[in-house]
């Protein structure tokens, strides 16, 4: 019996347009995700893998790039190693440049304030790798809830002022010999809000919280400059990306800052 199917993919295609990134989004994986001072977590992940496609060629191969992640898979449930990914996904697709991005949400164990109650939190975090060549890009990504209490309602209002729940988004770049753990950057951020998001609060702790974001007044400039502060005093960063959205109790939009930059 004839085996031998046409491959259309590698038809040849005379449009004369390169794409940047062709590939397959939205695969869902198990990944184990290595934590501070504590064991490996287990997370479920999306997936979003592409490389580059010259003009000439009509279509990548979209299965290679599940083959790939399949034999990550069976070695180490997909145990992170980015680069050696991205690598394997250039090599079995014949591409110049690998992508890869891997979402997913990550727990972490938080006392209250006072009472000490714990429960984890979950936070949206990323891995994300680009390959050009040999040149290799690593951005680590968290998205960290907090709470700021508006300085300007402060000022003016006789009683209380409006609080907001915000959400700074980071992303951070390093040296490939160095590690940052999602517990530190999580934790800079926190440190930066008017008070923290909990999972779990008596009324001592809400009491705590409500006092303490009074106390410590921010607009999303001055969460951005706290944050970006941070992570400037950290040599291992080479580039950052910040962005800080307020949503808003008492207006119908947000307040939004972003600034990127590499060190």
């Amino acid at each position: 019996m004839n085996t031998t199917l046409k491959d259309i993919q590698n038809q040849t295609d005379k449009r004369g347009i390169d794409i940047q990134k062709v590939g397959v989004n939205g695969v869902e994986v198990p990944l184990l995700i290595e934590r501070k001072n504590a064991d490996s977590q287990v997370v479920s992940a999306k997936a979003r893998l592409s490389v580059t496609l010259p003009h000439n060629y009509r279509g990548t191969h979209m299965s290679r790039f599940i083959e790939v992640l399949s034999d990550y898979s069976r070695k180490n449930l997909l145990g992170v190693d980015i680069k050696g990914l991205l690598y394997d996904v250039k090599n079995k697709l014949e591409s110049k440049c690998a992508h890869v991005k891997f979402e997913f949400k990550y727990f972490v164990n938080k006392k209250a304030p006072v009472s000490e109650m714990e429960f984890p939190v979950g936070y949206d975090c990323s891995f994300q790798g680009d390959l050009d060549g040999d040149d290799y890009k690593f951005i680590l990504g968290v998205k960290v809830p907090i709470t700021t209490l508006c300085p300007c309602s402060k000022e003016i209002s006789k009683y209380s002022a409006h609080n907001q729940r915000t959400m700074v988004k980071v992303k951070v770049s390093y040296k490939e010999d160095d590690i940052i753990w999602l517990e530190d950057l999580i934790e800079k951020v926190e440190s930066c809000g008017s008070s923290q998001v909990y999972s779990i609060l008596k009324r001592c702790d809400e009491k705590y919280v409500t006092e303490t974001a009074y106390e410590n007044p921010k607009f999303v400039e001055d969460v951005l400059r706290d944050v970006i502060g941070l992570l400037k005093e950290d040599d291992k960063i080479t580039f950052y990306e910040v962005e800080v959205e307020a949503q808003e109790s008492i207006h119908n939009h947000n307040a939004w800052a972003w600034q990127a930059e590499t060190k």
